[in-house]
């Protein structure tokens, strides 16, 4: 069988990542590599062991054996070459945000939707094994109705004023940073859980930081390059550190997420614990083998993942025995292997279901965002477009 072809566009912090978890499948290969210079994109190619260097994308979106591009750019850059990838016929695998905004979001679905290219944003924390099988809890019923959903994402990157990413220029990363970077992750994670989408929020959000000290020479994201010796510029930030939101769900259950880059000692903990009529569950990201189950008439649980103790349904999504934990990397390759193996099999989005986050999540996340940062400007409670209402 002959391998999917694959190249990518951006290889920064993601980027790479998504080449270990592509070449962990066996039946996709990734063939070319696209940077901002030639002279970037031939040092990356070599350090990545990829066979085509291209300085500019547009020439690699011209290669007609390359059939999937992976986005991996920052934020700014999503819109124009995503939109570029659709129109030269490749399938089309997106970091997020999908945009800057909804109205952005709304045109690539469509224009995705009538090139019948196969899109897929990664949204990678759902496909975590634990988060899979507590998926399937929900759909057979084991918590009973659910009432209550609330949680965090909290991270340190950015504590100290030396701290300083792309991420936090509105004009490159967004009008939103924490709530787009992060929020949009427990967002998507505890929809696809429940089942449930977020129609209203009511939102506060700060800037921790209000002037930050950006090194005069640029580091990575999440870099232990030291500070001590650098020359920094004041740069006055205009991106929330923080978010804490009210969220009510289309069947009237209600949920508080809160969001922060600012507090020490969380790398990436993404949490969510799910109340239900029967029983309660919590997880964590930073511990991501670890189901909670809370009971009201017998003894807490804490259920570690196993594929002989899952529910048959999430089975597919863990691939070791107990006790081997699986964590951020597996989930990402789950994310790839299920996108790639619906390009293999020739699936359609039209007729058949994805086990993987669309352009349709993606739009529904940024329409959240929008709405979030609405609310903070109002002060008041703000409904979620739905996405068939922006697009129609």
């Amino acid at each position: 069988m002959k391998k999917i072809k694959v190249g990518i566009i951006g290889t920064g912090f993601i980027g790479p990542t998504h080449i270990e978890a592509i070449r962990r499948l066996g039946f996709v290969e990734v063939v070319g590599l696209a940077e901002t210079r030639q002279e970037v994109a031939d040092q990356k190619a070599a350090e990545l062991g990829i066979p085509k260097a291209y300085g500019d994308y547009r020439e690699m979106l011209k290669d007609s054996q390359i059939q999937v591009v992976h986005n991996c750019t920052p934020n700014h850059l999503h819109f124009a070459i995503n939109k570029e990838i659709i129109l030269a016929g490749k399938h089309v695998v997106s970091e997020k945000p999908l945009a800057m905004n909804s109205e952005e979001s709304a045109e690539l679905l469509a224009l995705a939707e009538k090139h019948g290219v196969i899109h897929a944003v990664n949204f990678n924390y759902r496909q975590h094994a634990s988060v899979q099988n507590l998926q399937a809890k929900i759909v057979n019923g084991e918590l009973g109705k659910v009432n209550l959903v609330h949680g965090s994402y909290l991270q340190d990157w950015l504590l100290y004023e030396t701290d300083f990413n792309w991420r936090l220029a509105p004009e490159v990363g967004g009008k939103s940073r924490a709530v787009a970077d992060i929020g949009s992750h427990w967002c998507d994670t505890v929809q696809y859980v429940t089942g449930k989408k977020i129609v209203k929020v009511f939102a506060d959000l700060a800037t921790v930081i209000p002037v930050r000290k950006k090194a005069k020479n640029a580091m990575a994201t999440f870099s232990t390059q030291t500070s001590s010796e650098q020359e920094f510029e004041d740069v006055p930030i205009n991106t929330e550190d923080y978010a804490s939101v009210l969220v009510h769900f289309e069947d009237g259950s209600r949920g508080v997420f809160t969001v922060s880059q600012v507090s020490a000692g969380r790398k990436n903990r993404l949490s969510f614990e799910i109340n239900g009529s029967k029983s309660s569950i919590f997880w964590n990201q930073e511990e991501p083998e670890k189901l909670w189950i809370g009971h009201r008439d017998r003894a807490n649980e804490i259920l570690l993942a196993d594929p002989a103790l899952f529910n048959s349904e999430a089975r597919s999504a863990i691939h070791h025995p107990g006790g081997h934990n699986e964590g951020w990397p597996d989930a990402l390759k789950n994310m790839m292997s299920n996108f790639y193996s619906f390009v293999r099999d020739g699936k359609s989005l039209k007729t058949d279901k994805p086990k993987f986050a669309t352009f349709e999540d993606g739009h529904i996340s940024m329409c959240i965002t929008d709405a979030i940062l609405e609310s903070h400007k109002k002060q008041k409670w703000v409904k979620v477009q739905a996405a068939k209402e922006v697009l129609t």
